[in-house]
């Protein structure tokens, strides 16, 4: 009985796939299926050589379509969509029938990538990706520069280099061998059924894509380059420098003007715009103004967008493995910039229709502009509106209700003005007089830093971290704001120090420890190899510490290490935790969690997702059909596993994306 299918495809498509994503890759019509590798049942892989006249063998093709039988790939969403495009088959129709492996090693904690997952899972050699993958599918799978060299083709074919086009085919059948080893590897640790479809939502989700404004995006590039053009002259002209946007000139003629300073970056040329007038400080605003990453955006959605108008591919499902949270793609819908502009229909209309100059005129700086308006390009398909709604304080409301600070959760259950009651808590002042227009509305200000900076465990270092001085507040009382709010939540001080103590206490004993509905163990299988301190959620979802080991950290402390991505240099490395990190991970995935239990809410109530980002849905609904406040009572609706967590949610309708 056939049970499993074990795939890996190579492709080609004159889209840069890295630029354009999946979906517009696909599109092409150039793109063809070259290789197609298969293992059944773990059997030793065969190969089909596509691009040159073989095909699918019936068989096969029918085990592809039964479901019965589990197609497994790393990465599956490219085997899927690739292959659905190949049969001429609806790829919603069967993607139930996939398994990611590359999600499987995500889930239990490992990095992304074939190569290094094996690494990191200490595969044998020959278990591991050949190393000279990369070159060939270069060589193969991309467009070639015409050259006298290579007869002026575009491509490379296998009768080209039919040495090299074997070597391919066994690196295509290595990528096989490679997965099913990951997945054996892994067996005694399933991905629990509810994530599983989760995964293939999501596949869903991106595979609908959002609708752009491709007149927006274009008259943004349009008015980008002249504006660029005009303040380059612009700074060209008052410096007399060949490159005005060049480091190393402009920091020489800010020298020979008196002005000395080790770098042009974007604080210390905010600094140095103060300090100074005249046309330095033009040439410096000038730079300001060019140093705007706004065009990049409209560049990668342009990039991207298929000939329908629309986005796909926009979320990697499990891209933070830490905590399962979403990741962003191609245009990075999880770092967008806020827009706070009052007219956005009136700047929208004049980027729409190349009116730069008014632009200027209205607006001042072109490029913070165009900046504001990025979100503005995701637009609602034809006859539709955007929906878009979130959760209110996530985290914080999740920190109350898992560490039972009961004064947090009165304040979420009634008023919900968080920053004001955590302020009267610090200060003893009662809420009444933290208003606008008393004396008091300034502790706010120290509330609101307070609650964004010291949920983990942070001290004044995090407060300045979560720009404390920006807000009017000097460094010597940042202590006392730490002590403050530690004395005044206690409970979630004493979650921070339940969890560390509770990890110790399994790295020691080895024998599970339940805090706040946590279970914390150690989890291992011997045979092959593998060993993790796991967290299970109240979901029943688990996080995955990969290798863990007690050492002394660098406060000469002995604390909890594991192998994971340094979130700084973005290396499979020895990382060190403690409880503030811990529940900040924790914390993370539980309103993660929340969020995923909405999308399938949304899901069953025959309401679109497009696209989500960080604790916000946002929804492509026809014009007339339900309302904010049906979404908002859906997203508010109390969870299972989560009893008594007080969630609520704030959404608004739109006819583009927008910040409300």
């Amino acid at each position: 009985m056939i049970e499993t299918l074990n795939i890996d495809i190579e492709t080609f498509s004159s889209i840069d796939i890295r630029k354009a994503g999946l979906y517009k890759y696909v599109e092409s019509p150039d793109f063809q299926i070259l290789l197609f590798a298969y293992s059944i049942n773990g059997a030793p892989t065969k190969i089909i050589d596509l691009a040159q006249g073989e095909i699918i063998p019936p068989e096969i093709v029918y085990y592809l379509g039964n479901p019965i039988v589990l197609k497994k790939a790393y990465n599956a969403a490219f085997e899927w969509y690739c292959i659905s495009k190949h049969l001429g088959w609806e790829p919603k129709a069967w993607i139930s029938h996939w398994r990611c492996t590359m999600f499987k090693g995500l889930y239990c904690g490992y990095t992304a990538g074939l190569g290094p997952t094996a690494i990191a899972l200490g595969l044998p050699q020959d278990k591991r990706k050949m190393s000279v993958g990369s070159s060939l599918i270069k060589l193969f799978c991309t467009p070639t520069k015409p050259s006298k060299k290579n007869g002026e083709r575009t491509r490379t074919l296998p009768h080209h280099e039919p040495e090299k086009w074997e070597v391919f085919k066994d690196y295509c059948i290595q990528d096989v061998e490679v997965e099913k080893a990951i997945d054996e590897k892994l067996i005694n640790f399933p991905v629990p059924e509810s994530e599983q479809k989760l995964w293939e939502l999501d596949q869903r989700i991106n595979a609908y894509g959002v609708a752009v404004d491709l007149d927006l995006i274009n008259g943004a590039l349009h008015a980008d380059d002249l504006s660029t053009a005009t303040l380059t002259l612009e700074a060209a002209a008052i410096t007399k420098l060949s490159n005005p946007n060049s480091a190393q000139q402009l920091t020489k003629w800010l020298a020979e003007k008196g002005i000395e300073t080790e770098n042009l970056q974007k604080e210390t040329v905010s600094n140095l715009i103060k300090e100074t007038d005249g046309e330095v400080k033009r040439v410096l605003e000038i730079r300001q103004e060019l140093s705007k990453t706004s065009v990049k955006k409209y560049q990668a959605m342009k990039a991207a967008v298929c000939e329908d108008g629309r986005v796909r591919g926009l979320l990697q499902f499990y891209g933070a493995n830490r905590t399962g949270r979403w990741a962003g793609r191609l245009v990075q819908v999880q770092n967008l910039p806020r827009n706070h502009m009052e007219t956005l229909d009136l700047a929208r209309q004049l980027v729409q229709e190349k009116k730069t100059k008014a632009l200027r005129y209205i607006y001042g700086n072109v490029p913070d502009t165009l900046s504001q308006l990025i979100r503005t390009a995701f637009i609602p398909s034809k006859g539709h509106v955007l929906r878009v709604a979130d959760f209110s304080a996530i985290e914080a409301r999740v920190i109350a209700w898992l560490a039972g600070e009961q004064w947090r959760l009165d304040v979420f259950n009634t008023h919900g003005k968080i920053y004001e009651a955590s302020a009267s808590q610090m200060f003893g002042v009662p809420i009444e007089l933290i208003k606008k227009g008393n004396p008091e509305y300034d502790l706010r200000q120290k509330g609101k830093v307070a609650e964004l900076a010291l949920g983990y465990q942070g001290g004044p270092g995090a407060l300045m971290a979560m720009g404390a001085l920006n807000m009017g507040l000097n460094e010597e009382e940042l202590p006392d704001i730490v002590r403050r709010w530690r004395s005044a939540n206690k409970r979630i001080q004493d979650l921070w120090y339940s969890i560390e103590n509770a990890t110790l206490s399994v790295m020691r004993t080895g024998q599970p420890v339940g805090v706040k509905g946590l279970i914390i163990a150690r989890e291992s299988d011997i045979q092959n190899g593998l060993d993790f301190l796991t967290i299970t959620l109240p979901s029943g979802r688990k996080l995955f510490y990969v290798k863990p080991f007690l050492s002394v950290n660098d406060f000469d402390k002995e604390a909890v290490h594991y192998y994971g991505i340094n979130q700084t240099t973005k290396k499979w490395e020895k990382v060190s935790s403690y409880g503030g990190k811990f529940t900040e991970n924790i914390v993370q995935a539980i309103a993660r969690d929340c969020l995923a239990e909405t999308l399938v809410r949304l899901d069953v109530a025959g309401i679109q997702t497009v696209m989500h980002v960080h604790d916000e849905a946002v929804l492509d609904v026809p014009i007339g059909k339900g309302s904010v406040e049906e979404v908002e009572q859906l997203m508010g609706q109390p969870i299972s596993w989560a009893p008594g967590l007080p969630l609520k949610a704030a959404g608004f309708e739109a006819y583009y994306y927008q910040k409300d």
